[in-house]
């Protein structure tokens, strides 16, 4: 089978088109034929080993969609030939991935293999932070980092239908119309934390109940400064530069600040499953709204990597393995 191989760590070049074994499903494993595969921010860490837990050579990618393909022994829960998505089953940039059954959803009849794929890893990220980190009543304000990209226009759709008031942030002027048709209500071009007196003036200088940030530890200053009392900080960029340090004592109003540990939000199978049903609930019924993914073909994970890092993409981007 082919799939994308980075043999030693490195920038978009190092990932390669490569054969690899045909793979082999061992107890409570299946086999699937990968559909989508997505492409997250957290792929291009594994590219270059920027946490330093990955080892040479691997094959990028966690997140996807497909069909089951064979049964690993004392397999019940799956058949041959159903649907399922998966976040954090390492190795989907490939045509075929082994997979633990506990670690896949059933995908609905209704639900497309793209948009499934798509709203696995942003999706549950973007449902945990704003149902159970900072579930904002209606009448609360918040502000939204990247609010034209994956997480950020779910942050911003779920945001929305909670009642909340959402001031998007953007870094370029042609992604403000995807941060306003997610929802946003306000939506500010900023770099490098040029937001704060933006924020305050569009806030009464009240500051905003609940920040969803994936900046580096150059802007998280600027959200310590329009934070309200009590507000929360739901944090998840560390792999878009190094992360912030500060002393507790530096926490503003009596702040609260979360980590978003995917493996942490989503601790159990019944998590998995309670999220992920959620979600597809959210977009059979339409109050959940996936913009259309760009796709690349498994042979351009290098461009697809390069165009990710460059700011310059909105909305989610996935390998489509018939291209």
């Amino acid at each position: 089978m082919k799939a994308v191989v980075v043999e030693q760590f490195g920038g978009p070049e190092a990932m390669q088109l490569a054969d690899r074994p045909e793979p082999v499903a061992g107890p409570g494993e299946v086999v699937v034929d990968v559909e989508f595969a997505g492409i997250n921010f957290m792929d291009t860490g594994m590219r270059t080993n920027s946490m330093g837990n990955f080892q040479a050579p691997l094959v990028p990618g966690a997140e996807g969609a497909g069909r089951v393909r064979s049964l690993g022994p004392g397999v019940t829960e799956f058949s041959e030939g159903d649907r399922a998505a998966w976040a954090f089953v390492f190795g989907s940039y490939a045509e075929r991935i082994v997979a633990a059954t506990d670690t896949l959803v059933p995908v609905p009849e209704d639900i497309s293999s793209d948009i499934a794929a798509a709203v696995m890893m942003q999706g549950l990220t973007a449902h945990h932070f704003t149902q159970e980190v900072a579930p904002l009543p209606a009448g609360t304000t918040a502000l939204v980092h990247a609010a034209a990209g994956g997480v950020g226009q779910l942050v911003v759709q779920m945001l929305k239908e909670r009642g909340v008031r959402v001031i998007g942030l953007v870094s370029r002027p042609e992604k403000k119309q995807a941060a306003t048709d997610a929802g946003a209500d306000h939506v500010l071009v900023t770099r490098d934390g040029d937001f704060v007196q933006d924020v305050l003036d569009l806030t009464d200088a009240h500051g905003v109940d609940a920040v969803f940030d994936n900046s580096d530890e150059h802007v998280f200053p600027a959200t310590l400064k329009v934070l309200a009392r009590s507000a929360t900080v739901c944090w998840y960029g560390p792999l878009m530069g190094t992360g912030p340090v500060l002393p507790l004592a530096a926490i503003p109003r009596s702040a609260r600040i979360s980590y978003g540990v995917f493996m942490d939000h989503i601790a159990t199978r019944e998590h998995l499953l309670a999220h992920s049903n959620d979600l597809f609930n959210r977009i059979r019924t339409g109050t959940l709204s996936i913009t259309t993914p760009q796709r690349y073909a498994l042979a351009d994970a290098a461009q697809a990597h390069r165009d990710i890092e460059s700011r310059a993409t909105t909305g989610k981007l996935l390998i489509d393995m018939s291209l």
